[in-house]
């Protein structure tokens, strides 16, 4: 293939676009910040869970100070009972019966006051976790929204850049003959990089170095020759630079 050497530095120019296009999409997969979120994300998982487990074990001891609760209600009203049973009753019997009962309320009821206060106590300080686990909730969810408003504004600054860059190419492959430019997306698609700056006897696509006969040839190509690199394939854009 003949391609105006003008022509082919021109594709020298698409090829640096394209590589810093290539930096912005490795950089949009690899922004710190991504990890960042990860990071916040597994963290709030975390937080959240915590925060159910304290919540749980504080509707427990809820559902046991009810408990209690209700056992000394039932305990008062059945003093309450024997009380009136008491003052109505005119059988010595039943009323040493009853009065054994109330000794025995009493000391039940004491028992269930007892504990009743002991859960409540520990609810207290389970409250005081649950609002500490909710504390820290927060502060994770507000970690992951700051990491989200970072990746947010990276992102908006690459595709920024990217618009830039795609903006300078369309420019560009513009002034490129079509048969050039076909082959050399042809080439990129399937090696990674399509041109690249003979200089110094290297390749600049692969940074490998031409041997004597390679080099020989390309010397004895004419101006308009579309050279390509015998290692990768990339056609070598030749300037005054190149050195041959």
């Amino acid at each position: 293939m003949k391609a105006d050497p003008a022509a082919q530095r021109r594709l020298l120019e698409v090829a640096n676009v394209d590589s810093e296009l290539n930096r912005i999409n490795h950089r949009r997969r690899t922004l710190p910040e991504l990890e960042r979120i990860g990071a916040a994300e597994r963290e709030v998982r975390t937080k959240q869970d915590a925060l159910v487990a304290a919540r749980t074990t504080l509707d427990d001891l809820q559902n046991e100070v009810d408990r209690l609760e209700n056992e000394v209600e039932q305990v008062r009203s059945r003093q309450q009972r024997d009380r009136q049973l008491m003052d109505s009753t005119e059988s010595s019997k039943q009323l040493e019966d009853l009065q054994h009962e109330m000794s025995t309320l009493s000391r039940r009821e004491a028992a269930l006051e007892d504990d009743m206060l002991e859960v409540m106590e520990r609810r207290e300080a389970q409250e005081t976790e649950v609002s500490h686990a909710q504390r820290a909730v927060d502060a994770a969810e507000s970690e992951l929204e700051d990491a989200r408003n970072a990746r947010d504004e990276a992102l908006a600054d690459l595709e920024s850049d990217e618009a830039k860059r795609l903006a300078e190419r369309e420019s560009l492959t513009g002034e490129i003959p079509q048969q050039l430019l076909d082959l050399y997306e042809r080439i990129r698609q399937q090696r990674g990089a399509g041109a690249g700056y003979l200089q110094g006897g290297r390749c600049g696509a692969c940074r490998l170095e031409l041997d004597r006969a390679a080099l020989a040839s390309v010397r004895e190509a004419a101006a308009d020759d579309v050279v390509r690199c015998e290692e990768c394939g990339a056609i070598m854009v030749r300037t005054k630079e190149s050195g041959l």
